[in-house]
């Protein structure tokens, strides 16, 4: 059996619990306390693992699935990964100078996993923490307009692949096959159209906002901050759109559902709320980090020096 470490308040992010005794094995200790780590997850959102001994990927995938739901793919992905093993992938591959903004894994879209873990094999040598943040204290801190507008419009996600500006659709799909693309997108309510050159273009309406299945909290829930155009450094948008012409051409952009543009000054607002409860703690090695990922949101830090942290995600919750 293993003790629990609390933080000063007993419901902060992320939950710490340490093993009793030394190299404990994790998925041997967890599995004592599931029904509590449970409880705890929906009351934090995070639980972070220290101390606990788990050997490598496999062991990691092992644990993720001893929770009883089948690991998923990373389907319809907007990030560079690899696959490391079945339903276990490398971290976001950006390089190591850039940061990624707190989000909520695949909120981009209509289907998403409810838990994400991940494992670090091997912390940086410098940064490359894992923020996190909560999404119902995120969206009752979000100005009220703004709130009400993303819950009633709605984002729409407008990607555009096959550029050499992005992702590459058949990497995004995972086939050569259109028709199998075509297939995916009208099973998941996504607008397709193929584009001269061999280049598709996809639009899809999702959430701005979101009701926890369980908790029945409300949280923001969406990634117009990370695909809108507002995102993008100065002089990178500035050359993107003399190159592509058009806001709709770009590899990526955010629309309110209505297809309106959103404004900067508005995710300007967004991302200041958001940074607002970044939450960050170092990564030690042998570190895991359970996430109910609609609860809590997730960054990355840029680092220096080889870094490694893997990634399964399970459980699939889809929007009616």
């Amino acid at each position: 059996m293993f003790a629990t470490q609390l933080k000063i308040e007993e419901e902060s992010l992320p939950f710490l619990l340490r093993a009793g005794r030394k190299l404990e094995p994790l998925t041997e200790a967890v599995s004592e306390v599931r029904d509590m780590i449970e409880r705890r997850l929906y009351a934090c959102g995070g639980i972070l693992f220290r101390d606990f001994h788990l050997e490598g990927a496999e062991a990691f995938r092992s644990f993720a699935a001893s929770f009883g739901h089948r690991l998923l793919a990373y389907e319809f992905g907007s990030t560079p990964r690899s696959q490391v093993s079945s339903g276990v992938y490398t971290s976001t591959e950006y390089p190591p100078h850039q940061s990624i903004p707190l989000h909520n894994e695949q909120a981009y879209t209509r289907d998403w996993p409810m838990k994400i873990w991940f494992y670090c094999e091997r912390p940086a040598q410098e940064g490359g923490e894992t923020p996190i943040a909560d999404s119902r204290l995120i969206h009752r801190d979000m100005p009220a307009a703004i709130r009400n507008r993303f819950a009633e419009k709605g984002v729409m996600y407008v990607r555009n692949y096959g550029s050499g500006l992005d992702v590459d659709w058949r990497q995004v799909f995972g086939t050569e096959s259109k028709a199998e693309v075509e297939a995916y997108c009208a099973a998941h309510s996504i607008t397709c159209e193929w584009k001269d050159g061999d280049e598709l273009r996809t639009r899809q309406v999702c959430q701005g906002t979101a009701v926890h299945p369980v908790t029945g909290e409300v949280v923001w829930f969406n990634q117009a901050h990370l695909f809108h155009v507002s995102s993008l450094a100065p002089d990178v948008r500035e050359s993107l759109l003399d190159i592509v012409g058009d806001p709709l051409e770009l590899p990526r952009n955010a629309f309110y559902g209505d297809g309106t543009p959103i404004d900067d000054e508005t995710l300007t607002t967004v991302r200041g709320v958001l940074d607002r409860h970044k939450i960050v703690f170092p990564w030690q090695a042998g570190d895991v980090v359970m996430l109910d990922n609609m609860l809590t949101a997730h960054a990355r830090e840029p680092f220096k020096g080889p870094r490694r942290v893997i990634v399964a995600m399970a459980q699939a919750h889809r929007l009616n």
